[in-house]
């Protein structure tokens, strides 16, 4: 069985001048622990899937299904990790992880525990009474992406997670992700505009066409594990992000083109 199916859906908003269809139809089965990003032109529906996977919004068609279970709202086997930090400011590093386990039945022994796991994880030992405002931007993502992990969800979804950060800290926090990612195991669904960052994270690239959404290409990512960034360099690297570059050039072509008319 798939950890995650997303089976049939599409996602249509009313509008003003008439319904606003973001996705057609996307259909995806991704097994336990794959990593898998999706890329494409603005507008193309990354976010608006992640969503409806996440239980934020409701499909207007299909249905996603998570170790066969149909999704029906949130739920703690999906931890969200956005773009804004979206942490407490009134809240230390070790309360705004711990936050995530307020609902577990876990005894305060055990969340303790768990709570130092995660921020040693994530490299942020000694950093465990700071508040927000005490951290730089990629601090404060990795306390979020603790957060997100810390309740061990079977499915970790992750809209634009480094697209603030500069570049010397995006390709740091890339690292330490796979580095979680390779520890703890657990289902990525990671959307980004940055077509070098979908390859040197995933196991698949997943690219959809411009609206309506529809999957235009699934590639598999066959470049081994661990990685380094000196990856990038590489002919194989350098091909798939070719590839998947063209696909995206072909569809911003199109949306240019119906612009114009």
């Amino acid at each position: 069985m798939h950890k995650l199916v997303i089976d049939g859906v599409g996602k249509t908003y009313p509008g003003t001048a008439g319904p606003v269809t973001a996705i057609e139809r996307i259909d995806l089965t991704i097994p336990e622990n794959q990593f898998v990003s999706i890329v494409g032109t603005s507008g193309c529906g990354k976010s608006t899937l992640l969503n409806i996977v996440g239980g934020l919004e409701d499909p207007s068609r299909g249905e996603v299904r998570i170790d066969g279970t149909p999704i029906r709202g949130p739920g703690r086997d999906r931890g969200f990790v956005f773009q804004s930090y979206s942490l407490f400011e009134w809240m230390t590093v070790a309360g705004n992880i711990r936050f995530a386990l307020e609902k577990s039945a876990l005894g305060r022994a055990e969340k303790t525990e768990l709570v130092a796991h995660f921020i040693q994880a994530v490299g942020l030992g000694g950093f465990e009474d700071a508040y927000p405002r005490q951290l730089s931007g990629g601090m404060r993502q990795r306390v979020a992406i603790a957060r997100a992990l810390v309740y061990k969800p079977a499915i970790l979804l992750m809209d634009e997670p480094f697209g603030a950060l500069d570049a010397q800290t995006r390709g740091m926090m890339q690292e330490l992700l796979l580095k979680v990612w390779e520890d703890h195991k657990v289902t990525v669904l990671f959307v980004t505009h940055d077509v070098e960052e979908a390859i040197f994270l995933a196991d698949r690239v997943i690219v959809l066409a411009s609206r309506p959404g529809l999957l235009k290409n699934d590639l598999t990512i066959d470049l081994g594990r661990p990685r380094s960034f000196e990856i990038v360099t590489e002919s194989a690297f350098v091909a798939l992000k070719r590839e998947i570059l063209a696909n995206i050039r072909e569809e911003t072509l199109k949306v240019m083109a119906a612009e114009r008319v």
